[in-house]
């Protein structure tokens, strides 16, 4: 899935410096005989950070990295985040890792889209018009986004919620168990929320749209 749109070339080059100091500090931890390269699931799940206040080009960031986790292989068993005693654990932690990846991806496009939403359309916003459907068109697109991981996101966590986990249970990661759950009974939908928000920002649009130079 690609992003809601596309890097430009100075985010490019942030993220490219962050990625860098990231990986130098990281490189500093391990003892000199070793480097530290950026290879599996869970060294780029670590890479993804929440700011006290995020701007975009983080938040573009933190969707960089968690694309490239969903893409990359998990690293052996016992590095993985939680303690895996054996083949069946370790089945149902890649499957709860691939939904919260997913789950994480769409908080950050949702976290994105509302940067560029605009709730209302006043009257008095006429003259800037134009600028504002272009931004709800960037709100658009990452919400539709959003809608893409939620069925990844589903199919995952139906794989962790099989008959064959009922009693297997990773405490470590509960918070990834809670999410199944939530899933599960429905109490978390994605597709509720993100429809919601798509009707929600057509209707500004249609409203921006309907603006002449009467409306100012």
């Amino acid at each position: 899935m690609e992003h809601c749109f596309k890097f430009t070339d100075n985010q490019i080059v942030k993220i490219f410096i962050r990625r860098s100091i990231i990986c130098l500090l990281l490189f500093l931890t391990v003892l000199p005989a070793f480097s530290y390269f950026v290879t599996f699931k869970e060294q780029y799940y670590r890479l993804f950070h929440i700011h006290y206040q995020q701007y975009p080009d983080d938040v573009m960031e933190n969707i960089y990295y968690l694309e490239k986790a969903v893409a990359a292989d998990f690293g052996n068993p016992q590095y993985a985040l939680a303690k895996i005693k054996d083949e069946k654990e370790w089945e149902k932690y890649r499957y709860l890792f691939m939904m919260h990846l997913n789950l994480k991806l769409i908080e950050q496009h949702m976290r994105l889209g509302r940067y560029y939403d605009k709730q209302v359309a006043y009257f008095y916003d006429a003259p800037w018009k134009e600028e504002y459907l272009r931004d709800l068109e960037k709100a658009e697109s990452c919400y539709q986004a959003g809608l893409y991981y939620w069925e990844e996101a589903k199919l995952w966590a139906e794989k962790a919620n099989t008959s064959g986990f009922r009693f297997l249970f990773l405490t470590d990661i509960q918070n990834w168990e809670d999410e199944r759950e939530r899933i599960a009974t429905g109490k978390l939908d994605y597709n509720k929320i993100l429809s919601r928000e798509l009707a929600r920002v057509r209707q500004v649009q249609q409203d921006f749209i309907a603006m002449d130079e009467n409306t100012y």
